[in-house]
């Protein structure tokens, strides 16, 4: 798993799963990712099981960079997907390198893109690591 360094997160982005599958009986709601075929997508992509957590960012905004050398991939809302300023492939696996920033862009169609990193993100507080942000479960959002 990783860790990358989040530089700039718009107007909101979450540590995504499917949610929380089996709980609806006790009043807990599933959440997860909004687009979840956009999120098995970008899983799909870089190799990851599709309960993998990845980032979702709601409208562009989302910079980050990398700690190590990592495939990763970006689908669901068309936003233009920038590597240290330089154009790349939207719904593709892009390697970045260490130190490399990946940048997102306003959305021209859709509102919710989907960043997977190979391995997973290093997230260790909760089981689940979708928020639902109604009730406050999961990682706060950013």
């Amino acid at each position: 798993m990783t860790t990358p360094t989040v530089h700039a997160y718009g107007l909101q982005s979450l540590i995504e799963d499917r949610g929380r599958i089996g709980l609806r009986s006790a009043g807990v709601g599933v959440s997860g990712a909004a687009d979840r075929a956009a999120f098995a997508l970008a899983n799909r992509m870089v190799g990851n099981n599709r309960t993998v957590a990845a980032v979702g960012c709601l409208l562009g905004g989302l910079s980050v960079s990398a700690d190590a050398t990592v495939a990763v991939a970006v689908t669901g809302a068309d936003a233009p997907v920038t590597i240290d300023g330089t154009p790349a492939a939207h719904a593709s696996t892009i390697w970045l390198r260490l130190g490399q920033r990946l940048t997102l862009g306003r959305p021209t169609r859709g509102l919710r893109s989907y960043l997977a990193v190979r391995g997973g993100i290093a997230l260790t507080r909760f089981s689940a690591r979708a928020a639902q942000t109604p009730s406050g479960l999961g990682p706060p959002p950013s």
